[in-house]
Parts: C-alpha cells; structure tokens; sequence
C-alpha cells in the first residue's frame, strides 16, 4: 500500500467493537466518526433513548420478553443495570448463578446484569442485549443454537448486534473528543 493510497491516520478511538468486519464498512464508519455524525445515523435508524431507566423498569421489561418466548426457563431472581460492568468485566450484559445453602439444601439463583451504558441506547439494543442474555438461560455457549434461538427471540438480531457495536464506538468517538471539536453527534 502506498503512503497516497494509506487512509488517514486520525486520532480517536479505534474500532475494537467492529474487528472482523470487511474493510469497506470500517471505512463508512470512520467517515461517519470523523464527520461527527455516527450517533445521529443510529438515533434517525433506532430513535431515541428508552424509558426504562431503573433496575424496576429493566425487571418489567426483560420479564415480559421472557414471558413470550421463555415460559419454561428458569426464574430469574434478580435484574438490574451495574454500572461497574462494562469497565471492570469488558462485558456489556451478564447472567450469573448465585448459590447459597439454605439449611441443607443449596439453592441457586439466576440473575442478569446489564451494563449501566444501556440506559441511554434506543430500545431495540437494549432489547437485543436482554434477548442475548436470556439466550445464555437455555444456551450457555455463544454457538449456532444460542444465536438461532437470539434470533426467535428478535428477527433482526444480527443488524441490532452490530448497530449495537456502532453506537459503542460512537460513545467512546464522543468521550474522546476534545473539548471545542466538532460535536459527535451533529452532522
């Protein structure tokens, strides 16, 4: 490659949320980064924020989507938002099974944790994690049956997954920014 063919380099984030895609779409995407205008593409195509923003809301709503698809599943005993997440696990959603002994018999309980930064996406990635995460009730391994049944669960899982891995990019695009420079979501 030559230096004129070398696309520019630019300081900011890198595209870690996006390794594995083809060259031509991390391209558009370093276009829509450095014009600014990436979160305002994901807000026109997802609209804007929910309005699930306590660990009650969050409950509510992951207890209906388990209702129409998970009837069957175990019960979840826990649901909330951790803020902590995403910095400290490199994870953006987390089902765990809690264990405790209670007189002679150990019983477990299942919990989902989503990352804190998902009270401030569209609905459809909030719903495309929890549909992920309730995935991990049936099927423990990221394998063709988990994703076959993250895609009963929601259609467009696929395009939500990687919208989701957009507006990742956007958040750390806008938080690395400098002060003055061109907002990160005008365009």
């Amino acid at each position: 490659m030559t230096e004129a063919e070398r696309p520019p380099s630019r300081p900011g984030p890198s595209l870690q949320y996006l390794s594995g895609y083809p060259a031509e779409l991390l391209a558009r995407v370093d276009t829509l980064l450095a014009q600014g205008s990436l979160l305002d593409t994901l807000t026109r195509r997802h609209g804007p924020p929910h309005s699930m923003r306590t660990d009650g809301a969050l409950y509510g709503y992951v207890s209906d989507i388990k209702g129409r698809f998970m009837r069957s599943a175990v019960p979840l005993s826990r649901i909330a938002y951790d803020n902590k997440l995403h910095v400290v696990r490199n994870a953006l959603g987390m089902h765990s099974v809690v264990s405790r002994v209670q007189g002679g018999r150990i019983k477990a309980k299942r919990e989902i944790r989503i990352a804190g930064l998902f009270r401030e996406v569209p609905e459809p990635l909030l719903r495309m994690i929890v549909v992920h995460e309730l995935a991990h009730l049936k099927e423990r391994m990221h394998d063709r049956a988990f994703y076959a049944l993250c895609r009963h669960m929601e259609p467009a899982y696929d395009q939500l997954e990687f919208d989701a891995r957009l507006w990742l990019t956007a958040v750390e695009a806008q938080a690395a920014r400098p002060a003055g420079g061109p907002a990160a979501g005008s365009g």
